[in-house]
C-alpha cells in the first residue's frame, strides 16, 4: 500500500486551478501531472497543508485563502518605471514577467502591471496574488524521496528535476 501523503514524500497529482470570476488559471488533465516534494515549499502553503494526509486514487476540491496562496496583493510592491529602463527591442506587454535584483541583490521578479504612455507600472506581486485559488485535485501517486531529493528539496528523475 502506498503512504498518506507527508512531509519527505514525493507527491504526484493532476490539478485544475480556476479562479472566482470561474476561468481556468491552469489545468494539468488531459497533459502531465504535477509531481512535487511535500513540505519543501514546492506548491502554495494552503495546498500543500491540505494534501496532507491524502491517499493516492482521493479526489477532492481545495480553496485556498490568498494569503496561503500567492499572498496578499500589496499596492507597496508596485514601482513606475521609464520604458527606456528596458531593451529596446522587447515589445512589452501587461503580464510580462521579468528578472531584477532585490535589495540585497538577490533575483527577484516582476510582472507588467499596465503601461501609460513612456511610464511602465512593474509589480513584484505575483499575477494571482489577492486571489482566491480553487483547485480540484487527483492524488495519482505517492512515495518516499530519497534522500538526494531530500537533501535538495525537489524531486528527481521522471516529472522533476535533473542535474
Amino acid at each position: 500500500m502506498k503512504p498518506a501523503i507527508a512531509d519527505g514524500h514525493v507527491v504526484t497529482i493532476h490539478y485544475r486551478l480556476t479562479l472566482d470570476d470561474g476561468s481556468i488559471a491552469d489545468d494539468s488533465f488531459g497533459g502531465d501531472p504535477l509531481v512535487y516534494l511535500q513540505g519543501a515549499q514546492n506548491i502554495v502553503p494552503g495546498l500543500e497543508r491540505q494534501l496532507k494526509g491524502r491517499q493516492v486514487g482521493e479526489t477532492l476540491e481545495v480553496t485556498v485563502p490568498a494569503a496561503e496562496g500567492y499572498g496578499e496583493y500589496d499596492p507597496a510592491a508596485e514601482q513606475t518605471v521609464p520604458k527606456t529602463a528596458f531593451p529596446p527591442n522587447v515589445d512589452l506587454q501587461v503580464g510580462m514577467s521579468f528578472q531584477t535584483k532585490g535589495r540585497n541583490g538577490q533575483p527577484m521578479p516582476v510582472w507588467i502591471r499596465s503601461l501609460k504612455d513612456d511610464q511602465v507600472i512593474v509589480t513584484a506581486n505575483h499575477p494571482m496574488a489577492g486571489q482566491q485559488l480553487n483547485f480540484k485535485i487527483e492524488v495519482v501517486d505517492v512515495r518516499r524521496a530519497t534522500n538526494d531529493e531530500k537533501k535538495h528539496g525537489h524531486v528527481h528523475g521522471p516529472g522533476g528535476h535533473h542535474h
